[in-house]
C-alpha cells in the first residue's frame, strides 16, 4: 500500500503528534506514505473565493497525479475540500474550464481523476479489520471509547462518499477490532466547533463544552478523535480553559492512530502521546 501523505497546514505546525503518531501507525503497518510538495488544501479560503479555493485542491490532485499516488490524508476538513473541489470540477463546467486555464498558466494541466482517501477508510478497507485486531498486540481490554467522528467527512454524503452520514460505522467497526467497548453517544455525528474559533469564539466553546459533557455522560474513558480540526478543539483549546473548569476533568481526547498504535504495541512516545496536553492516563501503559 502506497499513498501520496497529505497532512494539510496544521498537522506540521500545529498538531505535530498526529503526523508522528500516523506515520508510526502506518509503518507498522505497512502503509507507505510519501511526501509531496503539497500545499493547502483549499478549504479556509472555500467561503472568500470558491474558485481559488478548488484552484488549490485541483493544484494538489496534480501533484499527486504526477507520482501516481492516491491521497491519503488524516485530517477530515482536508478530506472533505479535497472530495468537494472533485464534485464541482464534475457538476461545473464553468468551474473546470476556468480551472484549466489557471493551470495551463502554470504549465499544468489536470486530464485523470484522483483518488483520495481518509486514513479511517484506508484502515478499514485495506487494511481490515480483521487483520487489525490479529495484529493487536496490546488490545485495549475495557477501554471504553466515544468515536468522534467529524463533521467534514461525513457531510455532504453524496460528495464525500465516506460511510453512512447518518449512521456511520467505520470509526466504531476499527476500535472494536483493537479491542476497544465503543459507545453510542447522541453528538458523536455534530460539529466540534473548531471551525468558529476566531469568528465566534463564545459558540465555538459552548459546542466543545456541550460535547465534552455528553462524551463524559455516556461514561467515556477517551474520546477518539480522526480529524486535525476535533483534536485541536478537545485537546488544544480545553487546555486553554482555567484549572478547576469541569471541561477538563471530561474524558482526554486522544486521535485514532494513537490508539491503534498502542494496540499494535508500539511505545507511546513513539505515538507522540507525551504531546497531548490532556493526557490518557490508561494502566495498560
Amino acid at each position: 500500500m502506497k499513498y501520496a501523505y497529505f497532512p494539510g497546514c496544521k498537522i506540521p505546525h500545529h498538531l505535530p503528534e498526529y503526523g508522528q503518531s500516523v506515520q508510526a501507525m502506518c509503518a507498522a503497518l505497512d502503509i507507505e506514505l510519501i511526501p509531496l510538495e503539497f500545499s493547502c488544501c483549499g478549504w479556509p479560503m472555500r467561503h472568500e473565493n470558491e474558485l481559488a479555493s478548488i484552484y488549490a485542491a485541483v493544484r494538489n490532485f496534480v501533484i499527486a497525479n504526477d507520482a501516481g499516488l492516491p491521497i491519503f490524508t488524516p485530517c477530515k476538513c482536508c478530506f472533505g475540500h479535497l472530495k468537494y473541489a472533485e464534485s464541482r470540477l464534475a457538476e461545473n463546467a464553468d468551474i473546470a474550464a476556468q480551472v484549466r486555464e489557471l493551470l495551463a498558466r502554470d504549465g499544468l494541466s489536470f486530464s485523470r481523476e484522483t483518488a483520495i482517501f481518509h486514513m479511517l477508510t484506508v484502515l478499514d478497507e485495506q487494511v481490515g479489520a480483521e487483520n487489525l485486531r490479529k495484529r493487536a498486540a496490546k488490545p485495549l481490554t475495557g477501554v471504553k471509547v466515544a468515536c468522534h467522528y467529524g463533521c467534514h467527512a461525513l457531510r455532504p454524503g453524496n460528495v464525500t462518499n465516506f460511510d453512512d452520514p447518518l449512521a456511520p460505522t467505520v470509526f466504531e467497526r476499527l476500535m472494536q477490532a483493537i479491542g476497544a467497548d465503543t459507545l453510542d453517544w447522541d453528538l458523536r455525528l455534530e460539529c466540534c466547533g473548531y471551525p468558529l474559533r476566531g469568528r465566534d469564539n463564545t459558540i465555538s466553546e459552548a459546542l466543545m463544552r456541550k460535547k465534552l459533557a455528553g462524551a463524559a455522560a455516556s461514561g467515556a474513558d477517551v474520546l477518539a478523535t480522526a480529524c486535525t480540526y476535533c483534536q485541536l478543539q478537545f485537546d488544544r483549546e480545553r487546555d486553554a480553559l482555567p484549572a478547576g473548569d469541569s471541561a477538563r476533568m471530561a474524558p482526554p481526547a486522544v486521535l485514532v492512530s494513537q490508539l491503534v498504535g498502542v494496540a499494535l504495541g508500539l511505545d507511546k512516545r513513539e505515538l507522540g502521546l507525551d504531546g497531548n496536553h490532556i493526557p490518557w492516563e490508561w494502566s495498560g501503559f
